[in-house]
């Protein structure tokens, strides 16, 4: 999946965005997570969001942040972020255009806690911008393995990975299913005409307790720099 899908979601939706509509039922990992996360931002002085997206996210943590840096590979991404911190009365937010296939644009130990959201899981491999002792903290619905491997491999220690399915997600109609899963990095647009047949084999995939449905997975991780 290139990068050209994030832009063309930011053009399309103004940001990393789904307006399906859906219930949840158990608890979501995601509000576990956030949770989670405010604790770790109050006990933190410089923060990184990797993979911030639009910078909703970044602006509404840094309500509990003393200061804090999104940055994001999509520049559609980043120029919504930017305009969307204009109009907030933030100003200890910075958003900034990086990509982890590089160098990151951060000095050595800048941060002494990074967090990732659904983000790029090769912020691991940057452990040089997080100090001596910080925190990286993440939560994931896939590429576990890999997760665990840049882990135990880039200088990480007190390695604590969890992993949640409680919660479910249930559509009222076909339409809010297909607006979901469109939503989902690297999907195609499933409510185009010429996709309903694999939209249909999807709905006969996801019916759970009787209802159009899925089954939410997500592992949260957090460990500290050697």
């Amino acid at each position: 999946m290139g990068i050209e899908w994030y832009d063309m979601i930011a053009r399309k939706n103004g940001g990393y965005k789904n307006t399906a509509v859906f219930t949840i039922e158990g608890t979501s990992a995601e509000q576990i997570f956030e949770e989670r996360l405010r604790k770790e931002l109050f006990q933190s002085q410089s923060v990184l969001d990797a993979g911030c997206g639009h910078g909703e996210f970044t602006l509404k943590m840094s309500k509990y942040s003393r200061s804090i840096v999104g940055f994001d590979n999509s520049i559609e991404m980043i120029k919504i972020a930017n305009a969307i911190l204009k109009e907030s009365n933030a100003s200890n937010v910075n958003f900034v255009y990086a990509t982890t296939k590089t160098d990151l644009p951060f000095s050595d130990g800048q941060f002494d806690l990074i967090y990732n959201r659904r983000g790029p899981t090769s912020i691991l491999k940057h452990s040089r911008i997080l100090r001596s002792g910080g925190t990286v903290f993440g939560i994931h619905s896939g590429a576990l393995e890999m997760v665990k491997e840049r882990l135990h491999g880039n200088g990480f220690i007190n390695i604590e990975i969890e992993e949640f399915n409680n919660a479910t997600y249930y559509f009222p109609d076909e339409m809010e299913f297909a607006k979901f899963i469109s939503g989902i990095p690297g999907n195609p647009d499933y409510t185009k005409p010429e996709l309903k047949d694999e939209l249909n084999k999807l709905i006969r995939e996801n019916v759970v307790n009787g209802k159009l449905g899925i089954k939410e997975y997500r592992y949260i991780w957090k460990a500290n720099k050697m």
